[in-house]
Formats: C-alpha cells, structure tokens, sequence
C-alpha cells in the first residue's frame, strides 16, 4: 500500500479507536470518569531489565500467584526498595492481599543485607473506608486475602525480616508505630479515604531526602479516588511527584 494511502487509513481507523500499529491493532478506548481521561496506553518503548535480572525473575515466579499485580510493577518495586534501603528507617506495605508483593519487597530488602523490618499490613477482611470519592469500592472487596496464606509465603521464601499485621492502618497500629521511621512504602488499598489516612501517619515518618511512597491502583478506573488524593498533593514544596505509565504513582520526599 503507498505510503499516503496507508497514512489516511490509519487516521480513519483513529476515528474509530483503533491503532494500526506493526505489531497489530490496538483499540484506543477512551472514558472519562471523575473528571479525569482513560485511554489504551501502548508504549513504544521495548527495553526489559526484568529479564536480566535472575533474582527478580526467580522470587517473581513464586509470588506471581499471590498478587494481582502485574511484572512492570513488580519490577519498580524491586528495584525502587533497593535504591532506598541505605536510607534509614524500616519498609512498610499496606494492602498486603496475599502477600505477593509484600514478599517481593521483603526479598529485595533481605537480598540486601539490611537490618530493617518489612511490615505487611491487611485488614484481611477487604476494601475499608470506601466513600464517595470513589464510584467502583463500596467496602469489603478482595476479602478473600487469608493471612495463613502470606505466613505460608514467607515460608516459603525463607524471608527473615517479615511482621505481619492484622487491622486498620494507621488506626489500629497508631501508637505501635509512633516512633518508627520508614525508607519505603507501599501503599495499595485501592479508595481515597484509606490511602489518604495512610499517607498522613506516614510521611511525617518518611526519611528526608529521598524516602520513597508508592501507590498502587493510581492508574486504574475502577481506582478512581486515587488520582484524586495525588492531585492534591502537586504542588507540595516537600514531594516530588511522578506519574509511571504502568499504573503506579511515586512520591519521593525531597526535605
């Protein structure tokens, strides 16, 4: 097919949500939920680290069935908690479901040789604090997260440097926590209140200059309340704030 000819097929096909691409088609399905626009992304980008990184691939395979997360932010979590463990201060994930990335973190975090303590808090009881700031969680979903289940997992992977929690975060474990200080946190529990009460308690807690919190679920529509939380942290002198094409939000502390 000429080159123009081609050309205006594509622009046709645009019109209709779908990308000609040579690797296939990819459809361009585009919403708009709480203000804010979701889109098919297809980067063109192609460089996998992940498949060079033999540790990775190896504590991957065993928590791959333990998470709902996907590898390109399994990956980010591997390698941001290595970046940060010089920082002082223990690592925290809230959201721990079955314990996959937990574990992953724990990994890279004892692959390290640090003394430090990864804390994996859950309800174990599902999606708390759902409100009208977000239009899919109404409470109680992913309930099927057994405890049991992450203990058997960290067995598994032999990770001396686990706690596991069961409760509310931060109101059950407010005073626990009080004096503690964290390099790296992880924190997907999918609604707005819930993220939002976890980033409070945290970042007076985070190490300065470089502390590291990650969210999950920021690019998901079902997630909705989460763009909302991070959008009101822009701006912030303390934050730096990045926005990852896989799904994730970061916010680094920059004081």
């Amino acid at each position: 097919m000429l080159p123009a000819k081609a050309e205006k097929f594509k622009q046709l096909f645009r019109r209709f949500g779908v990308e000609i691409r040579r690797t296939g088609i990819f459809r361009l399905a585009r919403e708009t939920i709480s203000g804010r626009s979701y889109g098919t992304i297809v980067p063109n980008a192609t460089l996998s680290p992940w498949l060079d990184d033999r540790q990775f691939m190896q504590v991957y395979e065993s928590v791959r069935s333990y998470t709902l997360v996907d590898i390109f932010r399994c990956f980010e979590l591997w390698e941001l908690v290595e970046q940060v463990t010089h920082l002082p201060g223990d690592v925290l994930e809230v959201g721990v479901w079955r314990g996959g990335t937990g574990c992953l973190i724990a990994a890279r975090t004892q692959l390290r040789d640090v003394n430090k303590v990864v804390y994996l808090c859950d309800t174990f009881a599902g999606v708390v604090k759902a409100s009208d700031q977000d239009s899919t969680y109404l409470g109680g979903e992913h309930s099927d997260a057994v405890e049991a289940d992450v203990i058997a997992l960290i067995n598994t992977l032999q990770l001396q440097n686990t706690s596991v929690r069961r409760g509310i975060f931060p109101d059950d474990f407010a005073q626990e926590f009080e004096e503690n200080i964290f390099c790296f946190v992880h924190i997907d529990v999918d609604v707005y209140q819930s993220a939002k009460d976890v980033m409070h308690f945290i970042w007076p807690r985070l190490a300065s200059s470089g502390g590291v919190v990650v969210f999950d679920d920021f690019g998901f529509p079902t997630c909705d309340g989460i763009p909302k939380l991070i959008s009101e942290y822009r701006g912030d002198n303390d934050k730096l704030i990045l926005h990852n094409l896989n799904g994730h939000a970061i916010i680094v502390k920059t004081v």
